[in-house]
Order: C-alpha cells, then sequence, then structure tokens
C-alpha cells in the first residue's frame, strides 16, 4: 500500500462523446467508475471521487468541482484541497485498464519533484499521475486567473518528473487507452478478456493528444 497517497478519481466530466454519464457505462459485468476504484482500492488508504453532482450510486467519499470552474483542473483542485495525506494518485474513471503495475512503477519516481507524468507515444499523461498536494496553490491560480485552463498550464509551472517510455513496462501501455466514444467502447470489449481486464490481442493502442487531455469529456 502507498500509505502517504490518497487516489482521486475523475468522475465528474459531460460525457458528451459517449453519449452518456461514462462513470456508469458497463464493461462487462462492472461499471467503468466500478472498474477503476477495484483497482486502485488496495493500493491506497483512502479513495476519493470527484463529481459535478454528488452520485447516490458512489459508495467512496466524493468531492464536487467549484461551481465557478469545470473541467479536470476543477476536480483535481477539490481533490488536492481534501486530500489527508501529502501526495494524490490521479486518474480518470473511463481508464479501465491503469493497471497495479503501473501505479507502483511511477510512484518510485516521487522524490523531490511536485509530480509524476507518464510520457506516451509523446504525449504527457496528467490523468494517471502523481501530483504533491502543495500543487494546490499554483492550480488556483490558474483557475482564478485568465490565461489558460489547461493542464499543460499546471505542469509548466510544476517540477515534473516525466516518465518516458523506456521507464515503463511494455504491459504499462494499455493502461492509457480510455474511453471516450461508442466506438471505444466496442473496441474495448472485442479485444479484452473482461474478467482479467487482460488484452485479447497483442496489438498497441495508439495514445491521442486529445485522449491524454480529455478525461470523462
Amino acid at each position: 500500500m502507498i500509505a502517504d497517497c490518497t487516489a482521486l478519481i475523475l468522475a465528474g466530466g459531460e460525457s458528451r462523446r459517449m453519449g452518456q454519464d461514462k462513470a456508469r457505462v458497463l464493461l462487462g459485468e462492472q461499471t467503468l467508475l466500478q472498474r477503476v476504484s477495484a483497482i486502485v482500492q488496495p493500493l491506497f488508504a483512502e479513495v476519493i471521487v470527484s463529481v459535478r453532482q454528488p452520485r447516490a450510486d458512489c459508495n467512496f467519499p466524493q468531492v464536487s468541482d467549484d461551481p465557478a470552474h469545470a473541467g479536470p483542473l476543477a476536480g483535481l483542485a477539490a481533490g488536492l484541497a481534501r486530500s489527508k495525506t501529502p501526495w494524490l494518485f490521479v486518474v480518470a474513471c473511463d481508464m479501465p485498464f491503469v493497471t497495479r503495475q503501473l501505479i507502483e512503477n511511477i510512484d518510485k519516481f516521487r522524490e523531490g519533484v511536485d509530480a509524476v507524468v507518464p510520457v506516451v507515444q509523446g504525449y504527457p499523461q496528467p490523468m494517471a499521475a502523481f501530483y504533491a498536494t502543495r500543487c494546490l496553490g499554483a492550480l488556483r491560480e490558474i483557475l482564478d486567473g485568465s490565461g489558460r485552463h489547461s493542464l499543460r498550464e499546471l505542469l509548466d509551472r510544476l517540477n515534473v518528473r516525466y516518465v518516458n517510455e523506456a521507464d515503463l513496462q511494455e504491459t504499462d501501455l494499455r493502461s492509457f487507452f480510455d474511453l471516450d466514444t461508442p466506438e471505444d467502447l466496442a473496441l474495448a470489449e472485442n479485444t479484452t478478456d473482461l474478467r482479467t481486464g487482460k488484452p485479447l490481442t497483442v496489438e498497441s493502442t495508439e495514445i491521442s493528444a486529445p485522449a491524454a487531455a480529455s478525461p470523462c469529456a
């Protein structure tokens, strides 16, 4: 267990491209939120869920986004403010293949930095990453300012340890396949052993910049 870290699952997006609430989308016999929570719960002392509105179907502590703001930055800010630990591991609810191995692998790079962010196919993956709670001040400055309200802007202000593919295990790469559309869901259903979460094929998943930047959107 990673004792000095809380897990935050982002489940407050509008799910426009999926056409329905992605947290409640079924993959096999579990919702996406259930799948992600089952992965992170054994690793962290506490799991919290970031929401726009309280969810009656969620048994974990919930934090609501500031209504003045929207998007993943608002969810991250709410989670950092709520965390009782010095670190937060953030994962989007639409990333049901994130692995324990990936989390434990990038955890070891936290010393001396503000955040640990994997980079896959040249794209940072800020929605499967570690953030120190001391990042909250910089995040609030961005939200309250008139500039870009983006994760890229936040990362530019932090001391970030980027973990490149050379430092990741090959089996980690599927962790970054997020389900944005019904087509993504169909692909996941057709290429995954839904009992184990492991791929039925050895084909690699292409990671795109929009997928990395807009969880649960």
